[in-house]
């Protein structure tokens, strides 16, 4: 465990320096500061900050000389006493420009605020799409142009949006901080325009330069695109500030919160409690107890459906309902003997019916996962595995309280949507260290690769050996365990994160604490359930 967090703090002391130390030096050069320095002189101190998409694009992008963080530092935070969610372009790394993961992290900034109506601010310095890789950002549903679409309808649900233009802002990315409520913009390092001095030459014949074409005193004074200028990026920060002293109060949804207390074990002993090796049991019960105020935790049928743990208990004050895979053997009132991380009929029954008490109780899902899958076989499939596993996915997918999901350990196949898997709209969705995502474990799914590109190349009249084939095995697997690394799936915005486990109270308490900026106006209806 100490290793895998040494692991995950040298990584984030890596993304946190974008494109680099010189080119930091070279932002600082122009008297502008980074995009995590600007979120840092923004939010008000003493408070948390938890970002989203840190580990965006981990790994991929490398023959273009890769993206941290994709480019952009997106996450949720407080601006005078107001949390909102905050969107900054770094101009370290490619001068901002958008690769396809930057969209995809833009929009889900934008979905979290939307979700929990978040006031939004943009701190826009960028060059715009990257056009080598156009194809995969402009044209989609879900590509660059989704974000202008968000918002309009951000503005017409009364979500408050602020944007300040410090640095480049060209071609179509120009529309965001002016479809925003207010503009501001940066002398002499700010500039917003459609097409820059360059094409402006190429398509029309009209020379002009950057500054007379799209900067402060232009569009303070004679276009009227922006509202105000400032000398600084401390100046303009500060006109935000000032701003969001003064929005008003919405209603709120209206979840149960006490006074905060710490659970009875401390974080040390905590870290214990958690096992690296994904195959060994553990008692699951442990660690939720470890996760709670004061350790206190009124558990649901505890003596039925043991391979999923359900109950109440309060994180950070915050009433929470806790749905969580046990991870050693249990024994049932019928003798029989059920596999730790899989989910049984009577597990599943068990668990909707929780889901749909939380619904009627306006209680917020926090889902805790180490799951193998659903239970398989002819005992399992005459039991009828299928329908109570539905049953608990539609109780689990129609629910209308908010829903926080942890990947502990295993996330595999059909188990990843019955726990509230990326799919099934959490409003936070994180990982730990431990965590490994795919369709089946590593072993499970290497033997099977292994046995179908056998199959392939005897059917080609290709005859392998066993030395052949254990290479091949090797090859299978090592691609497998990259692909279930918790930084790969985060990288892919899969998750919103991997953070140190005991980050998750603070993660919960910020996620409810947005969640309940939105009252929730839609009925709880399962619709057509088995039974």
């Amino acid at each position: 465990m100490a290793a895998m967090l040494q692991q995950l703090e040298e990584k984030y002391k890596q993304v946190k320096l974008g494109g680099g130390a010189k080119r930091i030096e070279k932002e600082h050069a122009k008297g502008k500061l980074t995009a995590r320095e600007r979120i840092d002189y923004l939010v008000d101190s003493d408070t948390e900050f938890l970002e989203v998409g840190a580990f965006v694009a981990d790994g991929m992008y490398k023959e273009e000389g890769g993206c941290p963080s994709g480019g952009v530092v997106t996450g949720i935070g407080f601006v005078s006493g107001r949390m909102c969610m905050i969107v900054a372009n770094d101009a370290t790394v490619k001068a901002g420009a958008w690769f396809p993961m930057t969209a995809k992290k833009n929009l889900r900034a934008q979905e979290i605020a939307m979700e929990n109506r978040l006031p939004v601010i943009y701190l826009v310095d960028s060059a715009g799409v990257f056009l080598p890789m156009q194809n995969e950002i402009f044209p989609d549903k879900e590509h660059f142009g989704r974000q202008f679409r968000n918002n309009a309808k951000m503005s017409a649900m009364g979500i408050v949006q602020v944007a300040a233009i410090m640095g480049s802002c060209v071609a179509g990315g120009a529309y965001l901080p002016i479809m925003s409520d207010e503009a501001m913009i940066v002398d002499k390092t700010g500039s917003i325009f459609l097409a820059g001095s360059y094409l402006v030459k190429s398509a029309i014949g009209e020379r002009i330069d950057n500054e007379t074409l799209g900067g402060a005193t232009t569009h303070c004074e004679i276009s009227g695109v922006t509202d105000n200028k400032y000398e600084t990026d401390q100046e303009c920060l500060d006109a935000i500030r000032t701003i969001f002293d003064k929005i008003g109060h919405d209603a709120t949804a209206g979840f149960d919160r006490k006074e905060p207390k710490n659970p009875s074990i401390s974080s040390e002993e905590f870290l214990k409690l958690i096992p690296t090796d994904r195959v060994k049991p553990y008692e699951m019960l442990d660690l939720v107890k470890a996760m709670v105020d004061e350790s206190e935790f009124e558990e649901y049928k505890k003596d039925y459906g043991k391979t999923l743990i359900c109950g109440t208990a309060r994180i950070e004050g915050w009433a929470v309902g806790i749905v969580a895979n046990q991870r050693k053997i249990v024994k049932t009132a019928k003798g029989e003997m059920q596999m730790g991380g899989v989910i049984y009929s009577d597990s599943a029954d068990k668990a909707a019916r929780f889901i749909m008490n939380c619904n009627q109780r306006k209680i917020p899902l926090v889902f805790l996962q180490d799951v193998s899958g659903f239970m398989v076989g002819s005992k399992a499939e005459h039991g009828g595995i299928i329908k109570d596993g539905a049953k608990m996915v539609n109780a689990m997918a129609n629910s209308v309280v908010p829903k926080f999901t942890f990947l502990l350990g295993n996330s595999y196949g059909a188990g990843n949507y019955a726990m509230c898997g990326k799919a099934y709209d959490p409003r936070l969705i994180y990982s730990w260290p431990t965590a490994q995502m795919a369709v089946m474990s590593g072993s499970a799914a290497a033997n099977t690769l292994l046995q179908i590109k056998v199959s392939a190349l005897k059917k080609q009249g290709k005859e392998i050996s066993e030395e052949d084939e254990k290479q091949l095995l090797d090859e299978i697997s090592k691609k497998y365990q990259e692909e279930l690394s918790p930084y790969y799936a985060a990288s892919r915005l899969w998750v919103d994160g991997v953070i140190d486990p005991r980050e998750t109270r603070k993660v919960i308490s910020m996620g409810i604490e947005a969640a309940n900026h939105a009252p929730i106006a839609e009925r709880f209806n399962v619709g057509v359930i088995q039974t």
